[in-house]
């Protein structure tokens, strides 16, 4: 998702858009997010078809399961770079290649209503939560309907110049799914409101998920403004009988609260943005923050509100969010940059690699002769053996 968000940022960075330079550094980002994301995900299958208790542990798991959100997410990146650069600039595979994307695309609104309607229900049914351990990592999976559909926003422009009807009902889906994502994020994101002022902000590594909260607000700004984008050019409508859809009227309108929600959403994902960085120094002054693989949350959320800013600089012929947007872009490559390097480091020595849902389960154990779990079952006072349950039986 990091990886994919710096590679969008290079293609909408407002000043030298569409250069060579720019161009180049894009792909470079593109093919390094999907070299990222094709190995991680051999990894995980792996992982999973060596040993499948894992995921029934990792499920269960109050924070880690969460993170499941993070795949379609960070599909949407690779899918919005091959159709606006490579589909649109460069005509690769003509409409072959765009619909196969397409349909890419809607494999990727299927996780991500599985990632978010299976994870919330699951934290209703399986997990133990409290105000206290709760956390802005209870976003991901909401956001992942918001992710999806700012992409389809960007295929909805795509489609419009070879099937307009199929523009239409991936904009309208797109539509459907970042209004929903936005509602289950704003609900969540008032109990973590409610969470930072009772409970106080995060301690340790943790501190660095206040940034979260910049991924659902400045996401859906961009969809919605896509969205506005798209009604303004194909609307009215040459057919049917809906006075909505034939009033000459309507793409304009459409299109100018397209950009006043967005502005809105970009205030209030500025607002977090500020308590981000307040929570961060106060953490700072206290003690150093160690770093930790979740660092990589940095990187998405700061990426999207940098992407926005842009967009509305453009929308709004402002060179205040040219000037800013340029800005936190830049900040957010050199965040990039130091979380890269760090995780280089830190996975040299293997000191970064952990599963917390694995934390209880005994991995020193395990044969290295062999793939599947040995276990010397415990005995009890009498002789019997005593059953293991999964997090204590060793790989």
């Amino acid at each position: 998702m990091g990886t994919g968000s710096i590679s969008l940022l290079f293609y909408a960075f407002p000043y030298k858009t569409g250069s060579e330079a720019f161009i180049i550094w894009t792909l470079i980002f593109f093919f390094l997010n999907l070299t990222l994301f094709i190995v991680f995900c051999v990894i995980t299958l792996a992982r999973y078809v060596m040993f499948p208790e894992i995921w029934g542990t990792m499920i269960r798991h109050p924070s880690q399961s969460l993170f499941t959100g993070t795949f379609p997410m960070g599909a949407t990146t690779l899918l919005s770079i091959a159709v606006s650069l490579i589909s649109e600039r460069f005509h690769l595979g003509g409409k072959p290649f765009l619909y196969t994307m397409w349909g890419l695309w809607w494999l990727d609104v299927a996780i991500s209503v599985i990632c978010c309607w299976g994870m919330v229900h699951i934290m209703e049914t399986a997990h133990q939560h409290s105000l206290e351990s709760m956390s802005a990592i209870w976003i991901l999976p909401v956001v992942t309907l918001i992710v999806a559909s700012s992409t389809g926003g960007v295929f909805a422009g795509a489609l419009n110049k070879h099937n307009p009807s199929y523009a239409l009902t991936t904009q309208v889906v797109s539509l459907v799914l970042v209004t929903i994502g936005l509602s289950l994020a704003f609900m969540l994101l008032t109990i973590y409101m409610q969470r930072l002022i009772i409970v106080g902000v995060p301690r340790g590594p943790n501190v660095l998920s206040v940034f979260m909260p910049l991924g659902p607000t400045g996401q859906a700004a961009y969809s919605i403004l896509l969205a506005g984008q798209f009604f303004r050019d194909v609307l009215p409508l040459p057919y049917g009988d809906s006075i909505f859809t034939r009033h000459p009227l309507t793409g304009d309108v459409l299109y100018i609260f397209s950009v006043c929600v967005s502005f809105v959403l970009w205030c209030l994902a500025s607002m977090w943005m500020l308590f981000a960085v307040l929570a961060v120094q106060h953490e700072l002054r206290i003690s150093r923050i160690p770093f930790k693989v979740n660092a990589w949350g940095l990187i998405f959320p700061n990426g999207v509100y940098a992407n926005i800013t842009i967009n509305l600089g453009t929308t709004l012929d402002s060179p205040f969010f040219r000037v800013w947007g340029a800005i936190y872009a830049v900040f957010t490559l050199l965040l990039w940059c130091f979380v890269a390097a760090k995780t280089i480091q830190l996975a040299y020595n293997r000191t970064i690699f952990e599963a917390p849902c694995l934390q209880e389960m005994n991995l020193g154990t395990a044969q290295t002769t062999q793939n599947h779990l040995m276990v010397e079952p415990k005995s009890s006072s009498n002789g019997s053996a005593i059953p293991q349950s999964p997090c204590q039986r060793p790989l």
